[in-house]
């Protein structure tokens, strides 16, 4: 988006607020379906956590995608935006039978990824269909916290339990349709990618009546010029040929699945900000901004490095600044980063800012969370309003202490 086009939403809604371009979003999901244009099924399903403004997700069932979820409550979202149960998956983590159990009477396809939960499932109801989270124990590259394939790893049913989990669909005689995996995000290598789709396709094998093979996602972003991101166009030829192949042997077609996330929406936000004071110590100069890791907490929790503007004066002669925010912590966004002279009351752009950013906002500090706005038709909507104080103890329930 034009610095000009930011500078007036900011000036309108005023800072923090998100800012997310759906032109960006939609170019990013044909991207997708371009690069695996050759597949006859392919369904590409939105990971709701990245991003779960019910406005986002109203653009994505517009595009005719489906949704990734992993909870009841992202589940609920996404009917409340219109999407049938069969367009949603629903791939949740260490959550009790209950919660799976009542997702399932929904009519939404479930996935397992736990041996003790599978038998539970498989022996109440063996008919419903399942898909089945493997962990093929390859670590995709990126940052520990979102490298979820490796054998340390808490999710999937390892792929050395393959005896123990195939003599548990045999004894409970349930319904295989589909199966998963997710090496986690920041995919650096595709070849990588491509040996545990190996390891899927293997496995695969033991199941005869899959429906889908879903190969997750975590395809990586540039964050800043010059940045490595995941070749989707290469990795869309070489694994189109192989999935062919496998077909061929399998007997059937299948439907081929991902799940991304970040790749759709993260290069279409952006965080706006509002510097509330410049201050110089003995040897640093900070830009105190109005906001903190309550709003964006990516860069204190994952180490990311979003690029940073100064859209009021971004022809300006360039300086070293400290980006700090008002949390009663260490909350640093940028140290020692060049960026045009910052004055007090200058409005500051965090761009690719559009996944796991609202998705992770909190209010510590009992600060509000910020507005969200979406850029559409070359107009601003605002699909989130700032909070405000009522929002703040909207739960909270004051009791006598005279008792």
């Amino acid at each position: 988006m034009e610095n000009e086009i930011l500078l007036q939403i900011a000036q309108e809604y005023q800072a923090p607020l998100y800012v997310y371009q759906a032109s960006k979003i939609e170019n990013q999901y044909h991207r997708l379906l371009k690069a695996f244009s050759k597949i006859e099924r392919l369904q590409i399903n939105y990971a709701v956590k990245a991003l779960s403004n019910i406005s986002i997700l109203k653009l994505f069932r517009k595009l005719d995608a489906g949704l990734d979820t992993v909870s009841i409550q992202e589940v609920f979202l996404g009917l409340k935006a219109g999407f049938s149960p069969d367009k949603i998956i629903y791939t949740p983590n260490g959550v009790s039978l209950k919660e799976i159990e009542e997702v399932a009477q929904l009519g939404v396809q479930i996935n397992i990824d736990n041996l003790s939960i599978l038998e539970q499932f498989g022996s109440k109801y063996p008919t419903t269909p399942v898909c089945i989270r493997i962990n093929p124990h390859i670590l995709a590259g990126g940052n520990a916290n979102i490298s979820v394939g490796h054998i340390d790893s808490k999710f999937g049913i390892s792929i050395h339990q393959l005896p123990h989990l195939l003599r548990i669909v045999e004894n409970t005689n349930m319904y295989i349709n589909g199966l998963h995996m997710h090496t986690g995000s920041d995919i650096l290598d595709i070849e990588v990618f491509l040996y545990a789709s190996e390891i899927l396709f293997e496995t695969a094998k033991h199941f005869k009546s899959l429906e889908f093979i879903d190969f997750g996602s975590g395809f990586k972003v540039p964050y800043r010029k010059g940045d490595i991101e995941t070749d989707i166009e290469e990795l869309g030829k070489k694994l189109t040929k192989r999935f062919h192949a496998f077909e061929k042997e399998y007997g059937k077609s299948l439907t081929l699945m991902f799940e991304p996330g970040k790749f759709l929406v993260s290069e279409s936000g952006h965080f706006l900000a509002k510097v509330n004071v410049v201050k110089q110590t003995t040897s640093t100069v900070f830009a105190g901004i109005d906001t903190g890791f309550n709003h964006l907490i990516r860069p204190m929790l994952y180490g990311s490095q979003h690029t940073i503007l100064n859209l009021s004066n971004p022809k300006g002669k360039e300086r070293f600044y400290s980006v700090v925010g008002y949390i009663c912590e260490t909350d640093t966004f940028a140290s020692n980063r060049k960026i045009a002279e910052i004055n007090e009351g200058d409005i500051l752009c965090f761009k690719n800012a559009g996944a796991y950013g609202f998705s992770m906002a909190s209010n510590y500090n009992s600060r509000y969370k910020p507005a969200e706005v979406l850029w559409l038709n070359e107009k601003a909507h605002l699909i989130r309003q700032h909070e405000n104080f009522d929002d703040l103890i909207r739960n909270q329930i004051e009791i006598s202490l005279d008792q």
